[in-house]
């Protein structure tokens, strides 16, 4: 390649040369430079360098570019012209200047170039320069784009969609990418129009469904031709579309529209979802019940399906009411007239004595019940309201979300308990007796002597010719005093000793120790747990049923015939709630938690009992999946007693055989859980399944180790189902399981085959 610059040596054009040179102070230099290209044969590495030299930029050579170029230019060149014959040339031979960071190119081929990183936007880029930009679409679907415009974009470039923001990534050469851009302006234009049918008759919902039915398909991964949505608020139908699809469309509504106004008075609903015998009331509510607003005939708003009256009577029924005049308000109930009550099917029955309601206006009567042999609703009544009926049933009928609420109630509990002391008994028969006697001292000596001196008292003493004869006969009250002392120390605990002398004639000294210490420590888990649907209370107890006595009564005749009254209550761990759904995952629980237990007895003397109860009744709400603390208790209870004979138990050392001491120190730690899961479809449900099952089937595999869970026999063999698994879960098979399958799923594996790994 020669450099050459033109001489003009013409007296004519000196002048013109000397304005030149002027003009030459105020133009950059390298501006004004022009070269000029004339190469053959000549090696590409060789063509770069040059190109580096007279561009002034840094090219970075590809290992893999190698070959020779050819270049002839008729004319000299600007510096940006040569940069431009340069890529050009490059193209033609299969390679690519691309971009890198520092502001370099790298000289590669042309193959992967889409990947490197490139310029974004072609505003300055060289025509024959790899460029990326981004197109966003507003009409078109940007897949549908990317198989139209893939054919015009060259090998070397690429083509994505980007369908969360419909919009397209190009990398390819600036002048075809000038070409794509200018197609996509004339494809990307939205020529739908828009059209609302108003609907008097139908409703709106069963049109849009049917419609949507009748309108093809735009081709895979296309849009459809056109769109209908069913606007239940005006009863109309709004579309988008093609006009020509609209037409078609708009026709067929009127025509359905006209036809619904001849159609049949009595309408069957088959519910889904939601139960009859809930739902009718509802609807009689709305037709015969509280009342409303009266809306005129033909008018687009809801109706007033009640018989007229004034809308601020107290108590509305279906019938009986004045008619209100022109504009105000008219209720869907009546005035002070009879009540609406409902019959054992269902029907609302009113003033008319058979069930039908009237309506307002004259516009005739309606007639709502249920199938009792089928979940289903018979509707009869004229079209418009059984349209509106219709919808508003429809809108009912939609699937319940289901809820797991799961409790936790933890209670550690740490009780102990000392008790010492001695009583004292001095008597005899005939004579006066003493004795100290502490509540809370178990045995009691005075049950303790009774049965002890009850053979004395059965014995009687006699003098016969100067002889003593005792005779010893059995009475009632000897023997009802010895079972009475047997019961006392049988159900004594700790330890106690004593003595019982006699001094003198009839006379008996009596001594009794006890020294009891007891200690009891408790932890208590436990996990109720229940699954209801959305909206509805539910219940579990696990307890029992204990009799509790709530009076007493002496017969007036035989005072010893009592009659006792008794009621059963509930003793145990019981879960009340009833879980709302909200926005956000959220769940509203009304709960109340209970744990009961049976303490005891009110005394050794009554046998009424003492019920340890802990109760929590509250509202809360609760993301999905989230534990939070319902309440608790932290209680730290300590008692001292010390009961003596005044004065003798003051006297010091000797008064503490009149004494008797206790203490007890007793630590409760209470606390109660809660956690919602909201299962939504199949797939949760069969999840939560899963792993309460998985929890009962360990503890049966941990119980026995060597042999197959019974909860597996028991659905395989009974149910006839296979274990729940989570879904997209295996079964983990454990060394020493056996794997059960169906004849038809393949061929059982061999006694002696080897059991899978565990994975």
């Amino acid at each position: 390649m020669k450099l050459r610059s033109s001489s003009l040596r013409s007296p004519r054009f000196r002048s013109l040369l000397a304005a030149a040179a002027m003009l030459a102070l105020a133009v950059p230099q390298a501006a004004m430079a022009q070269y000029t290209l004339n190469v053959r044969e000549a090696d590409i590495r060789a063509f770069v360098a040059d190109a580096a030299e007279v561009t002034g930029r840094t090219f970075i050579v590809d290992a893999r570019v190698q070959g020779k170029v050819s270049v002839v230019s008729e004319r000299p060149l600007s510096r940006s012209e040569y940069f431009e014959v340069f890529l050009s040339t490059l193209r033609a031979n299969g390679l690519v200047a691309v971009p890198t960071g520092n502001g370099a190119f790298r000289v590669q081929p042309s193959e992967g170039a889409a990947s490197q990183p490139t310029r974004i936007g072609s505003k300055g880029a060289a025509r024959n320069q790899m460029i990326t930009e981004i197109v966003r679409l507003r009409a078109i679907d940007a897949t549908q784009a990317v198989e139209t415009l893939r054919p015009l974009v060259s090998k070397e470039g690429a083509i994505t969609a980007n369908k969360s923001g419909n919009s397209l990534v190009i990398v390819d050469y600036a002048d075809n990418m000038a070409r794509i851009r200018a197609l996509v302006a004339q494809i990307d234009r939205d020529n739908a129009s828009t059209q609302t049918i108003l609907l008097e008759h139908a409703g709106a919902r069963e049109i849009a469904t049917a419609l949507t039915q009748l309108i093809p398909a735009g081709g895979e991964g296309g849009r459809a031709l056109a769109t209908v949505v069913a606007v239940d608020s005006a009863n109309a139908v709004l579309m988008r579309g093609e006009r020509d699809t609209l037409a078609r469309l708009a026709a067929m509504a009127r025509q359905l529209d006209a036809k619904a106004a001849t159609g049949g008075e009595i309408k069957v609903l088959w519910l889904d979802y939601a139960d009859a015998a809930v739902l009718v009331p509802v609807l009689e509510r709305l037709v015969g019940g509280q009342g409303g607003t009266e809306v005129a005939s033909g008018s687009q708003a809801p109706v007033s399906l009640g018989g007229v009256g004034s809308s601020q009577a107290s108590n509305a029924g279906a019938l009986g009411g004045t008619t209100p005049a022109a504009g105000a308000a008219a209720g869907v109930g009546a005035g002070s007239g009879s009540k609406a009550s409902v019959n054992p099917t269902g029907a609302t029955t009113g003033g008319l004595g058979s069930g039908a309601i009237k309506l307002a206006n004259g516009r005739g009567t309606a007639t709502i019940t249920r199938y009792p042999g089928a979940n289903a609703i018979i509707i009869a009544a004229p079209a418009d309201d059984q349209r509106r009926l219709t919808e508003l049933v429809r809108q009912l009928d939609i699937p319940q979300e289901q809820v797991l609420v799961e409790a936790i109630i933890v209670e550690i509990s740490n009780d102990v308990a000392r008790e010492l002391g001695v009583q004292f008994l001095f008597g005899g028969k005939d004579k006066p007796f003493a004795v100290t006697n502490f509540g809370n001292s178990s045995p009691n000596i005075i049950d303790v002597a009774g049965g002890l001196l009850a053979n004395k008292l059965d014995q009687t003493t006699t003098v016969v010719n100067g002889s003593t004869v005792t005779t010893t006969t059995n009475s009632t009250a000897g023997d009802l005093l010895k079972q009475n002392a047997a019961s006392k120390i049988l159900a004594a605990s700790g330890g106690y000793s004593g003595f019982l002398t006699q001094l003198g004639n009839n006379t008996y000294l009596g001594a009794l120790i006890n020294a009891v210490a007891t200690d009891k420590n408790s932890n208590i888990l436990s996990t109720p747990h229940i699954t209801t649907n959305n909206n509805v209370p539910a219940s579990i107890l696990f307890g029992k049923e204990i009799p509790v006595a709530t009076g007493e009564a002496l017969s007036s005749a035989n005072f010893n015939n009592t009659f006792r009254t008794i009621s059963r209550q509930n003793v145990g761990i019981e879960l009340d709630v009833t879980p709302q759904i909200n926005a956000g995952d959220q769940v509203r629980l009304d709960l109340r938690q209970e744990v009961s237990s049976i303490a005891g007895t009110v005394s050794s003397r009554s046998d009424d009992i003492i019920v340890n109860k802990r109760e929590i009744k509250t509202t809360v709400t609760v993301g999905d999946r989230e534990i939070v603390a319902l309440g608790g208790l932290l209680d730290d209870n300590e008692q001292r007693t010390l009961q003596k004979v005044p004065l003798l138990g003051d006297v010091p050392v000797l008064g503490e055989l009149f004494k008797s001491r206790g203490r007890s120190h007793v630590k409760t730690n209470l606390m109660v859980f809660i956690r919602p899961t909201i299962m939504r479809n199949a797939n949760d449900r069969q999840e939560l399944t899963a792993r309460r099952y998985g929890v009962v089937r360990n503890a049966q595999r941990a119980f026995e180790p060597g042999r197959e869970p019974g909860i597996d026999d028991l659905v395989e063999d009974y149910l006839g189902a296979t274990a729940p698994v989570a879904p997209g879960k295996a079964v983990a098979v454990a060394p020493g399981d056996t794997v059960i399958a169906p004849k038809a799923a393949g061929e059982l594996p061999p006694a002696d085959a080897a059991p899978p790994a565990r994975p």
